[in-house]
Parts: C-alpha cells; structure tokens; sequence
C-alpha cells in the first residue's frame, strides 16, 4: 500500500523529533565513536524481517531443517568461523567507527545481513535490521540496538554453535513419533509455549520457567483440567525455602500476601508461631484466591506428574517482557493464559471463550474437566532451524548441552517489566 504523504505541520514536528534524536545520540555515543551522517535512507530490510513461524518445533519439518542447518554450520566452521565482536554493546543508529565494520561482517557470515553490506563503519538501517534479526533468533529483546548480551550471544565461537546443533538434533529425532493431533510443547530454554493442532503452531505464548536451582522438568504429560480462581496450598518445600525467611524479615507478610496458617481445618494467626524455630513446618498455609495477589493469577492448568509441578497464570505478568524468564520454582508460568486455556477447552462443551471469560469474571473456584486430555511435552531444545532457514540459539540455561555454551544471560536483563519479580511463587512441589 502508497503511504500517504505527511501534512506539512506533521512532517515539521516528525523532523524535529529525528533531529533531537540525533542530538540525543551525539549525546550517548560512546567515546571514540562520532555520529553517522543523518541524510540516510533508514528504512527497515523487508527482507532481514524475523516472521513468525507456524512450524513445531517438534516436528519432521524442524528435524530435518535442523539437519541442513547442522552441515551449513560445519562449512562455516571450516571457513574459520568469525570474528570476536568487541566494544559494540552501545552501538546503534547513527553511530560509526571500525566496531561497526567489525559488527557488519559478523552479521553478514551468520546471515544476518547480506554480504554486500560488510563494509561500510556506519551503523545504518541495515545494520539495525540485522542485529534485530540476529536478537530474534537468539530470544532477544529486539530492539536493533547493540547490548551486552547481544554482543556476547555474538561472540559464542560458530564451532560450539555447531556442537549445540549436533546435540539438539538428537534431541528432535527423539520426538520423531505421532505426538498427536492437538498438543502443547514447553520449550525450557527458549521459555516459550506452542500450541500445536493439525501439523502448525496455533498459538505462542512466552512463558516463565524453573530458576537454575529449581529446574522445570524434561517430562511428558497431559493437560486434564483448569481450576478458575483457584487458591494456592503451599508446599512443605516452599514454606522452608522461603515462606519462614520472609517472615522472620516481615512478621506482615502473610497478612499482607492473603496466605491463611491452619492446623488440621483450624485457622491461626501468624502472630503465635515462633518463626525462628522449626514450628512453621508444621502447619498448612493457603493463599486466598485473586488475580491481583494470588501467585497461580486466575487459573491453573493441572497436567498430572511425578514431579509436582504445574502451569498457571500469575499476578506479575511484566516478566514476559524479559530476555530472561527463569523465575519459576519449577512451574510454568503462561503469557496470555485466557487464549491458551481457551484452545486447551475447545472440544470439551459447553467451555467456548464466553464461558471460560464468565468463569474468570465470577471470581468463585470452578473446575472445568476436559473431554479430551491434551499430551504437553517439557522439552528442553537449545538450538533448532525453521523451514525457511532460520536457525535459533538459547543458552543452556541448565547446562545439559555438555558443550560449555557461555551464558550470555547469566543474571535477570529487565526489559519491559518494571515490578519485582516475585521470588515465592508455586512449583517445586513436594509428592
């Protein structure tokens, strides 16, 4: 479609805002760096775009891209890999220096940006679009913008990036079987939920994971029913870990937390235990029902298993805006719960999308059995390559690789969300 053109006070006020823009760069740009030039064509590569991809990732289709991808990498290994990035965190639009220069030829052997734009020492909108591209394929927050941990993901040397594609190709060859016609695939590292019905990924949600010291399991289960509203019992685990610490800080947080002590069906109050010996042990603890404190949100989705955990919602949803999503005590936090539950229910009657919203706004507990269990795998997949070539990285968060991948997001990288991340949440459930 033409764009139509801008009204002349319009394109006066967007000029200046490109102007200050400008200033604010010359103003950030990193010692030993000067400003590009700003008559420039800063318009975004249609061609470096990063679409959405409808293909599995447990899928023949990711398998057998995944093994091309796996000889393509062995050639660059055999050019020699590339070049260590250096001093390019900071860089953007507008910036220019020999980094660059580096940068570009960096992007341009990984397929990043096309091997005609690698000379040049301006950071330009094809610089840009290849640094997005190559932060999307590597679970990123896409900015365009150069950072330090893009710069690091930069710089984990191709021959490693070829050991961790060998590996995950074993790893999806031994999802080869039927999986089914409907099902769910966790993706740990990439902290990522699909959808997945008739061959193609229906819905994507971002999602928050086990912490390194609380890992989400590799397993497979299925997804049997949704609890609305539910309230949260918490686990003996839990209530050593974290619940007796935090009281011993704050003698208000239970209250403060809606979390209710009962011994037997007897409610008592926080204020008559000894929170500095052992006594907290004892007693259960249960947390009210509530979207805005509750610590599972407004739903849970109970998938049966041996380790206890779960996927729910949750009441600190700016997480999903992170790079780095590895919050959980085991369980599995889901963005957009409402959409995910809504497919999860969809051939069990009476359970359309009006009635899972009328559940939702009745704040009351209610159950909803599904007819047909749907299969969810746990998988745990760091590198994979889609249909149209392009191949994704996450770091190994939990180290199961066994190929020294560096970690390039080793501490949490806020990026969207402004709350504090809950620490005491549900998972690591004990049996």
């Amino acid at each position: 479609m033409r764009k139509q053109a801008l009204p002349l006070r319009s394109l006066a006020v967007a000029l200046l805002g490109t102007v200050a823009l400008g200033q604010a760069a010359v103003a950030r740009e990193p010692a030993g760096f000067s400003q590009a030039e700003w008559a420039q064509d800063y318009a975004a590569p249609a061609g470096l775009q990063v679409q959405r991809s409808l293909t599995p990732i447990l899928s023949p289709q990711t398998i057998a891209s995944t093994e091309q991808m796996v000889e393509k990498y062995r050639e660059i290994v055999a050019r020699g890999g590339w070049r260590p990035v250096t001093g390019a965190d900071r860089l953007r639009i507008g910036s220019r220096g020999p980094a660059v220069g580096t940068l570009r030829q960096r992007l341009a052997v990984s397929g990043d940006l096309d091997q005609g734009q690698g000379g040049s020492n301006t950071y330009d909108s094809y610089v840009a679009a290849g640094v997005k591209r190559f932060q999307a394929r590597h679970g990123l927050s896409q900015t365009g913008a150069m950072s330090m941990a893009t710069q690091q993901a930069m710089n984990v040397p191709a021959d490693i990036r070829l050991r961790q594609l060998e590996v995950n190709v074993v790893r999806l060859r031994s999802y080869s079987g039927n999986l089914g016609n409907r099902f769910v695939i966790t993706n740990i590292p990439a902290a990522l939920v699909q959808t997945v019905e008739n061959g193609q990924v229906v819905t994507l949600h971002a999602a928050g994971v086990g912490k390194i010291d609380r890992q989400s399991p590799i397993m497979n289960a299925k997804a049997v029913e949704i609890n609305f509203n539910p309230t949260w019992t918490v686990p003996a685990s839990i209530v050593k870990k974290d619940l007796i610490p935090k009281m011993q800080k704050d003698p208000n947080y239970l209250t403060e937390n809606k979390i209710r002590i009962f011994t037997g069906e007897t409610e008592i109050s926080p204020a008559s235990v000894n929170w500095n010996s052992d006594e907290g042990t004892r007693y259960r603890y249960r947390q009210d029902s509530g979207a805005d404190f509750n610590s599972m949100g407004i739903v849970r989705i109970n998938i049966p298993n041996p380790h206890g955990v779960f996927m729910h919602d949750t009441n600190s949803k700016g997480v999903y805006g992170d790079d780095f999503r590895f919050i959980s005590s085991g369980c599995v936090r889901v963005q957009n719960v409402r959409e995910y539950i809504t497919w999860l229910l969809k051939d069990t009657p009476g359970w359309g999308r009006d009635q899972v919203e009328q559940a939702i706004e009745s704040g009351k507990r209610i159950d909803a059995r599904m007819t047909q269990p749907v299969p969810v795998y746990w998988t745990y997949i760091t590198a994979w390559s889609t249909p149209d070539g392009l191949v994704q990285f996450r770091d190994d968060i939990y180290k199961r690789d066994g190929v020294n991948v560096p970690s390039t997001l080793s501490a949490p990288t806020p990026v969207a969300s402004a709350e504090q991340v809950q620490t005491f949440e549900p998972g690591d459930e004990e049996n």
